[in-house]
């Protein structure tokens, strides 16, 4: 259903939001899956939108935190190296075009090395503020990253819209008392406030109040 959402920030997911990654997390979280003896497809029910520490302390609750963190070192890098089929989600060109001069930052559970190498495998400009896996203490669906980049765009939460696609990212956005635009299949059984199948179907105004006005079709 159409509708329109006034906001004075917006604080954008990465992956499966402006990014498909989906072809390399599925290279590298089934090889890891079958390191561990477990099943790729239940691994990918869980993987996407933590961080991987988080994702193996999910599957994995007994495994010491420390080789958690080593395996998501090494998948990371794995990550950076790989971006065979890296792609712009449909519509993310001209969204993040139209957003330019508009307050907005990246909200990603990636760290910096693979939001940088993914945004230039499909050829999307970098936000000038980036909340990356390193700024945060704990992984979505824990709300600090939005609340971090509402804090450096200088807005409160309630003046924040958040672009999401997985469970973890739209419940993060609502921890944190944003309203949340879902991007996908992914998206489609959280509930997010408004829902579309690609940012195509977007479209972004400065509003003349100094804020912004985003349409969806």
């Amino acid at each position: 259903m159409p509708s329109s959402h006034t906001a004075r920030a917006l604080l954008l997911d990465m992956d499966g939001t402006l990014v498909n990654s989906d072809a390399v997390v599925e290279r590298v979280w089934r090889a890891w899956a079958a390191e561990q003896g477990l099943d790729g497809d239940a691994v990918l029910k869980v993987v996407h939108g933590r961080q991987g520490h988080a994702t193996m302390a999910l599957l994995l609750p007994d495994r010491p935190v420390g080789r958690n963190h080593a395996d998501n070192h090494r998948l990371l890098e794995q990550e950076v190296a790989d971006t065979e089929g890296v792609v712009p989600i449909a519509g993310a060109p001209a969204f993040l075009t139209a957003l330019r001069e508009l307050p907005h930052a990246l909200v990603t559970s990636a760290n910096e090395a693979l939001a940088r190498a993914r945004m230039g495998a499909a050829g999307l400009p970098l936000p000038e503020v980036m909340v990356t896996a390193e700024w945060v203490n704990a992984s979505k669906p824990d709300p600090e990253g939005f609340l971090k980049g509402a804090a450096e765009l200088g807005f409160e939460p309630a003046d924040c819209l958040v672009f999401e696609d997985s469970a973890v990212g739209i419940a993060a956005g609502r921890a944190a008392g944003m309203r949340v635009v879902g991007i996908g299949a992914r998206a489609v059984a959280h509930a997010p406030t408004a829902l579309v199948e690609s940012l195509e179907h977007v479209r972004v105004e400065a509003s003349a109040d100094g804020g912004i006005t985003v349409h969806i079709a």
